[in-house]
């Protein structure tokens, strides 16, 4: 159900049904009322059969929502592939059956005016579309496109265009901002995702969600669940700051939740979605407004990011790789890196746990060898971070001259990831592997052995979906100390967080947000 807390936009959330039949429908109906939706959108062209003059006014009658009916072609993505007068008739009948709403296309839209039998009822609201399914227009076809919508008779435009990249998402909210009707724009596909999530920021009339996740009626389509509980999409107003976490792939990142409900509890007026980028340099170019306030980099961008940013903290100078970014007041973009002093606390809590060492003896690092897998930007964080706790660091990577570039900056050793099931030169090391190696959906991967996991004592994997890995599985079968991606991905956030709002990290809401997972 819906999270508490006063509603800051009027923005309205629609859930579309689509069914066999009349009575899946009407069962949808009840679902959507107590999912926390505002109104549903009833797909006619899913329906198998049904008999409008029975049907339509049965369906308003029993829907405990306001209805939105739609009856797609099969030109305009939709499913009824009859004859276009049949289909006209029956959304006029809608319309006279006392529906709230009816999605007419703009294709269609004269000939549906020109067949209108008297006047139109006040009661129901006109939405004149158009569906780009090949990608999303220049900023000036937009704006065509909209003036020609609503010179059309439109009480509502609605627009759906197609993101090949996520900064189209920017030329669509310009669009929505700008426009003198109510408006609901949308971008399609995963790229699209965060123009389904504030809208409301923007102004938009509304947005879809669906009932459940896998069944929606258009690409990148939210469940209301997430809409409401994840994204706190009630409390999105024009002057809520946006973070994101930058990456790709990105959909599988549990960040948006530990920071949505974080900002929720302490009320902070911000949201933190999934921001799915190709183009690094072209990202920031593009959302280059104060609004767009901070960011978290994941694979594979966190050393591209670094040349990115006006300011570099030292540190993540020396590690060469970035996984903050913080936009200053002056618009400036600042870099640090939390992931080492997530990963390696994490690591020595472990350590200590195992050997009940107490932090004031320094730390359990020193002199250990410390074996990381992996020459990106965590890896280069892993050996930075542990070559300071004054551990001896070993680079292993499946391109043995990156491996040897990162050994030689920190004064390690380098070895290729295929020398790593026969490397025991002693025991009780430390593994840390930073590739992506066994993340979802490749779980039967592992970078070493099983039985050179036996030289190992502790081993910690940073990827975190699944939590526990089959690298982490084989090492606990070993019997070797295991250390899991989300208590890093705990401790780099703690840093994050503060940076982002200027707050203390709730160390103990991040620790019970995540102990669910």
């Amino acid at each position: 159900m819906e999270s508490q807390g006063i509603r800051k936009n009027s923005t309205l959330i629609c859930a579309p049904l689509m069914a066999d039949s009349v009575e899946e429908i009407v069962v949808q109906m009840n679902r959507a009322k107590s999912s926390g939706a505002d109104l549903v959108e009833i797909r006619l062209d899913s329906l198998k059969s049904f008999d409008p003059v029975k049907d339509v006014p049965s369906l308003i009658k029993q829907c405990p929502l306001p209805t939105l009916f739609t009856y797609r072609p099969t030109w305009e993505g939709g499913q009824y592939d009859g004859n276009e007068k049949s289909r006209l008739d029956v959304l006029h009948f809608v319309m006279e059956s006392g529906a709230d709403y009816i999605d007419v296309e703009l294709k269609a839209v004269e000939e549906f005016n020109n067949s209108m039998r008297g006047t139109k009822p006040a009661k129901c609201k006109v939405i004149v579309s158009s569906h780009n399914y090949q990608y999303t227009p220049s900023i000036e076809d937009l704006g065509n496109l909209v003036a020609a919508i609503q010179a059309s008779g439109a009480d509502i435009v609605k627009i759906a265009t197609t993101a090949l990249n996520i900064t189209d998402v920017a030329r669509v909210f310009q669009i929505t901002v700008h426009s003198q009707a109510p408006i609901i724009a949308m971008v399609m596909g995963e790229r699209g995702l965060m123009s389904r999530i504030l809208c409301p920021k923007f102004g938009g009339y509304l947005t879809f969600g669906a009932l459940d996740s896998g069944i929606v009626s258009a690409p990148g389509q939210p469940t209301i669940a997430d809409l409401l509980n994840l994204y706190n999409f009630r409390q999105i107003g024009p002057d809520t700051k946006i973070f994101g976490i930058i990456g790709k792939p990105v959909s599988h990142s549990k960040a948006p939740l530990l920071y949505n409900e974080a900002f929720k509890a302490v009320g902070f007026n911000g949201i933190y979605v999934h921001l799915l980028v190709d183009d690094y340099a072209k990202f920031f170019q593009t959302y280059s407004s104060t609004d767009f306030s901070g960011f978290s980099c994941t694979i594979p961008h966190k050393e591209t990011a670094l040349r990115c940013c006006d300011e570099v903290d030292p540190v993540a100078e020396s590690i060469g790789a970035v996984n903050c970014i913080i936009r200053m007041n002056n618009g400036k973009l600042f870099g640090c890196n939390t992931d080492y002093v997530g990963a390696i606390s994490a690591i020595e809590d472990g350590l200590r746990g195992s050997q009940h060492i107490s932090s004031a003896t320094g730390s359990p690092l020193s002199g250990k060898l410390f074996v990381v897998i992996g020459a990106g930007g965590a890896g280069k964080a892993l050996a930075y971070g542990a070559k300071e706790k004054g551990a001896r660091v070993v680079i292993a990577n499946r391109t043995y001259e990156r491996a040897k570039e990162l050994a030689d900056t920190i004064g390690g050793h380098a070895i290729s990831i295929s020398e790593l099931d026969n490397f025991r030169p002693e025991s009780h090391m430390i593994l840390a592997n930073t590739t992506s190696m066994g993340m979802q959906p490749n779980v039967d991967e592992t970078p070493i052995s099983k039985e050179a996991l036996k030289s190992y004592e502790l081993v910690f994997d940073a990827v975190y979906t699944p939590k526990i890995t089959k690298l982490l599985r084989e090492a606990d079968a070993c019997g070797a100390k295991i250390v899991t991606g989300v208590e890093m991905f705990i401790g780099q956030a703690y840093e994050q967080y503060e940076r982002f709002t200027g707050l203390p990290a709730p160390k103990e809401l991040f620790d019970k947000i995540m102990s669910n997972y």
